[in-house]
């Protein structure tokens, strides 16, 4: 890999995409879709053993995958993975309700909370309480936290989606 002269090394690459196994490849393509991730970068069936051995499976399926994103770069992708239920019988219950420690929450930035809860509701939100104002010492904005249909916290922050250009806090 080579970079330019002027670029400075990175170690690391910015989050590419969160990976989500869910119980139905439509309906969660149709949760994130709500949500704007309309743009598949990727989708098809995984058949290379090399799948589910990454996964930590002893036995090899194929591995169902649509990868999603918000238009832009590629990164900040959701995948969607539909494992075949031979190599994963005991499927875990969707969480509901808050926040559990040790889970992850995905964050988005949403310019208008109103209307995108009322998308991701009808598209199968699980749970949703009401947004509340959320205050810091340098900034206020609505919040809410919500589940997709297969029990994936999510933390949604009502602020100018453009922010997350920004590489620091500059009033934000």
């Amino acid at each position: 890999m080579t970079q330019p002269h002027d670029a400075p090394l990175r170690p690391v690459s910015a989050l590419i995409r969160g990976t989500i196994f869910v119980r139905d490849l439509d309906r969660a393509t149709t949760f994130y879709a709500a949500l704007g991730y309309n743009d598949v970068y990727y989708e098809g069936v995984l058949t290379d053993p090399s799948a589910s051995t990454i996964l930590g499976f002893a036995h090899h399926g194929p591995l169902s995958v649509r990868i999603v994103k918000s238009g832009g770069p590629n990164y900040g992708m959701i995948g969607l993975f539909l494992i075949d239920r031979f190599l994963m019988p005991d499927i875990i219950p969707p969480a509901s309700g808050p926040a559990r420690i040790g889970e992850v929450a995905l964050v988005f930035y949403v310019l208008d909370m109103d209307v995108t809860l009322t998308a991701l509701r009808a598209a199968g939100a699980s749970w949703s309480p009401e947004p509340e104002v959320f205050r810091m010492p340098h900034r206020a904005q609505r919040e809410t936290c919500l589940r997709d249909p297969d029990g994936i916290l999510m933390n949604l922050v009502e602020t100018d989606p453009a922010e997350q250009e920004r590489t620091g806090r500059e009033g934000g």
